[in-house]
């Protein structure tokens, strides 16, 4: 099993074992808060147990939705299904938003219609007690594996239990002051507890407000606040990208998916370009850990782009392969030539056309072009098989010689010779000086190309591989 597969097994494993260990909590403070909550006759205690009565249900629809939503992405569901647990988290502010309802609507009774007498025992305090301890204790666990596999609906539940914490107090208070109202006789105490079962009701409308917000962003694609001015940062950043046409994020679960486009310069290679996206991907994953990161490369002219270039761009958008492109600058008026490979496969009449269009396409990318000369190859689509290397010293000797003629020339050493389809093939390597421009190295492969077939008109084709004398030093 391979690392990433262990750490997703491990990331699900512990977010199921929080969860689970959060119903068996809300299952056991529900329980009790109903119990004592129907013998003391108290409405805080009452509106505690309904409150925690839907964290059950919450829990137990954050149990469910950590199992769903870390499933694997499938042919229905191409983000994954981690929108699952943004959807369980509506649910649960739904049902807190329920809650509210029922504990205003009990409290405005009792304050202003209905005398209920509150019995505030041992019992009550107890328990109200125990729930806190226990609600901090979950809390932490889940907010822990929360924060660790950035997990909205473990988010939810841990904000739901620190904030019971809270309201608990609260219902302690409104208990206590009952309490007090009986010992001191202070009749308009008793009215505490509605009072505190309101507070709670605050509370919950206060958590829920919030978690209404995340939810629905989330579920609206939403994205995080300062998140796409961050990301836009980063890849400007990025050597080689021009501009940021889009950027789109939305998230499902814990993880983000980003679709951008970038423009790059047209003359860019598709390495470049994929080496380019695969930094853009790197700074947005150091941005947003473990991101769905689509990029879009669009060409772009830049303003640093020569004759040269444009011409090959033209090449480019037509799919050809170009070399040894010439221009020369006659009398005011430009005439390019240049060598364009085709498929060894291909008729003359298609090969014309395909050049055809290509030399039209050049004039509308570089109107100020007067002419154009296209030199038809073709391009090999199958393995050359040689019949033999042949051993000629007297010719290689007379090769090398040659190469002494050129005072750009070191020596010309490795020489081959080769029979292949009834030609011979000539390589070799020629040594020249190390500061000699590309220029003129081609300059003089050119020339010692034609005193060799000169001298051997035998030869069919020469290929000349030119080395600078600092390398044979090594």
């Amino acid at each position: 099993m391979s690392d990433l597969t262990y750490s997703a097994e491990s990331m699900r494993a512990e977010k199921r074992h929080v969860a689970q260990n959060s119903v068996y909590v809300a299952l056991a403070i529900t329980a009790l808060k109903f119990v004592v909550g129907l013998g003391t006759g108290s409405l805080g205690i009452l509106s505690e147990a309904l409150h925690s009565g839907l964290d059950l249900v919450a829990a137990v629809i954050t149990l469910f939705s950590v199992k769903v939503s870390d499933k694997p992405a499938d042919a229905d569901h191409q983000y994954g299904h981690g929108k699952f647990e943004n959807f369980s988290a509506f649910i649960e502010t739904a049902l807190l938003l329920l809650t509210c309802f029922w504990i205003v609507w009990e409290a405005g009774k009792r304050l202003f219609f209905q005398n209920v007498e509150i019995e505030p025992t041992v019992w009550a305090f107890v328990v109200m007690f125990v729930s806190i301890g226990l609600d901090f204790w979950r809390s932490r666990a889940l907010k822990r594996v929360a924060d660790k596999y950035d997990s909205q609906a473990l988010h939810a539940d841990a904000l739901h239990f620190s904030t019971d914490i809270w309201s608990s107090s609260v219902v302690i208070v409104g208990l206590a002051l009952v309490w007090a109202a009986r010992v001191y006789r202070i009749p308009w105490l008793m009215r505490a507890d509605p009072i505190a079962a309101l507070f709670v009701a605050g509370i919950v409308v206060f958590v829920s407000s919030r978690l209404a917000r995340q939810t629905i962003d989330a579920l609206l694609d939403a994205a995080p606040a300062g998140i796409r001015a961050e990301i836009i940062r980063k890849v400007e950043a990025v050597p080689g990208v021009l501009e940021i046409e889009r950027v789109r994020i939305r998230r499902a679960g814990n993880r983000y998916f980003v679709d951008l486009s970038i423009a790059l310069a047209r003359n860019v290679t598709f390495q470049a370009s994929d080496a380019i996206a695969d930094e853009v991907r790197r700074r947005i994953n150091e941005l947003l850990g473990d991101a769905d990161v689509i990029v879009h490369s669009i060409p772009r002219a830049v303003n640093t782009e020569n004759i040269f270039d444009r011409i090959r761009a033209a090449a480019l958008r037509s799919n050809l392969m170009i070399h040894d492109v010439s221009v020369q600058d006659l009398g005011g008026t430009l005439h390019v030539e240049l060598h364009v490979e085709l498929d060894e496969t291909m008729s003359l009449f298609q090969a014309h056309e395909r050049v055809t269009f290509l030399e039209n396409d050049i004039r509308r990318a570089v109107p100020e072009i007067s002419s154009i000369l296209s030199h038809i190859e073709s391009e090999p689509a199958t393995i050359e098989t040689s019949d033999a290397i042949i051993a000629d010293p007297k010719l290689e000797d007379t090769l090398k010689s040659i190469g002494g003629e050129f005072p750009e020339v070191v020596d010309v050493h490795e020489v081959m010779l080769k029979s292949v389809r009834e030609h011979l093939f000539l390589s070799c390597h020629v040594t020249m000086h190390d500061d000699l421009p590309l220029s003129r190295v081609h300059d003089v492969q050119t020339a010692l190309e034609i005193r060799f077939k000169n001298a051997a008109p035998q030869l069919f084709r020469v290929l000349i591989h030119p080395e600078p004398q600092t390398d044979n030093r090594r």
